[in-house]
């Protein structure tokens, strides 16, 4: 029996005629894996692979404050970047805590599309319009006026440029263009951006729009994939997860997120103050790579001991890599054992594994330069 309580994105009917297997995720109803996780984490690294995203969320700012706006509840700045660009950072709480990670793209000096994620939409919306008191801004939620896709791996520019009849060839990398489609309210929106260390674009258009695409895409020989292998995706190339290496008590500092947080900028933000401090006293705990000697996999929630047998930290996620066939893991713990090769241990069910501290960013990611 269906819960009613559990949305569907515009694509689910596509997901269950191709026989996906279905889990709940963010209060939706999402595509697991469809022929099997590793084909669908290959196709990516080797080729090209198409996510249903439409659970994600899009907020638009817009008005005479909407610089200054954004700017107080971003961690980095907007004033430093043109119309067509997008920035990567925070919200963050008054403790430093963090609210979410998203994405900002800047359409005009008074116009921004925020992108947050689907588990943090209501609570997201409802920190924004708390924070625009003073503000002369107005604050649109369009989640149910867009579809996304994102179109991933090294093949996306060729495919996704033929098949939307656009030329994407000369799109910078965190940079998106606007585009008018007959009958829409709202452009479409297409970013060179992902979540998966490599190439690739993000569309955001009308559902049915997008429907029409993902078939197109089908069509043209990409493959679908689901939730799954865009963890293992974004995991081998180091990028935080909101709930795993950033939540309200792991600040960005803490994340490693430092260069995504301005703190000399003009009027600060929410949380500045509290950041400054924390960097000024030095942090107490950071989320760091470790490789394990084990073939059993550490999950999140793992206990991550010293040499020592001391309790230090935790796994924040954990897997097999898939591309580079290691067992590698994210984990929060005591900043004096966060140097690189540090050894450490890992508590998998009854057993300790030796592991030490590497870089957490796994893969080369193949971004376009």
């Amino acid at each position: 029996m269906e819960n009613p309580e559990i949305k569907k994105t515009c694509l689910h009917e596509r997901h269950t005629r191709l026989g996906a297997k279905m889990a709940p995720f963010a209060g939706y109803d999402m595509p697991i894996e469809y022929g099997g996780l590793d084909a669908e984490h290959t196709a990516v690294r080797t080729g090209v692979g198409v996510f249903d995203v439409s659970h994600m969320g899009e907020v638009l700012i817009e008005g005479p404050d909407a610089e200054r706006f954004v700017n107080r509840i971003f961690t980095n700045d907007v004033s430093a970047i043109t119309p067509g660009r997008i920035l990567y950072g925070m919200m963050t709480y008054p403790d430093g805590g963090t609210v979410d990670d998203l994405l900002v793209y800047k359409v005009a000096d008074d116009c921004y599309l925020l992108v947050i994620n689907a588990s943090n939409i209501d609570k997201d919306i409802e920190w924004i319009v708390g924070a625009a008191d003073g503000f002369n801004v107005g604050i649109t939620d369009l989640c149910e006026a867009y579809g996304e896709l994102a179109v991933q791996g090294p093949k996306a520019e060729r495919i996704l440029s033929a098949v939307a009849g656009v030329d994407l060839s000369d799109m910078d990398f965190y940079a998106f263009e606007l585009f008018d489609a007959e009958g829409a309210s709202l452009p479409v929106v297409i970013s060179r951006t992902g979540y998966t260390g490599e190439d690739g674009f993000e569309v955001y258009d009308t559902p049915e729009r997008i429907i029409e695409l993902w078939d197109a895409l089908i069509e043209s020989g990409v493959t679908p994939c689901g939730l799954g292998c865009r963890d293992t995706l974004r995991f081998e190339a180091g990028l935080p997860l909101y709930g795993d290496e950033l939540t309200a008590e792991i600040s960005p500092l803490e994340s490693g997120l430092g260069m995504f947080v301005k703190l000399d900028k003009e009027g600060g933000f929410i949380g500045s103050d509290a950041l400054r401090k924390q960097k000024a006293e030095g942090l107490t705990k950071k989320v760091v790579g470790i490789e394990i000697d084990s073939p059993a996999t550490a999950r999140h929630g793992y206990e991550v001991l010293s040499p020592e047998g001391e309790h230090i930290g935790e796994i924040t996620t954990g897997y097999r890599s898939l591309t580079l066939g290691r067992n590698l893991a994210m984990a929060l713990v005591d900043a004096r054992f966060a140097a690189l090769d540090t050894p450490l241990a890992v508590k998998i069910r009854k057993k300790t594994a030796p592991a030490k501290v590497v870089k957490k960013r796994f893969y080369t990611t193949r971004y376009k330069k």
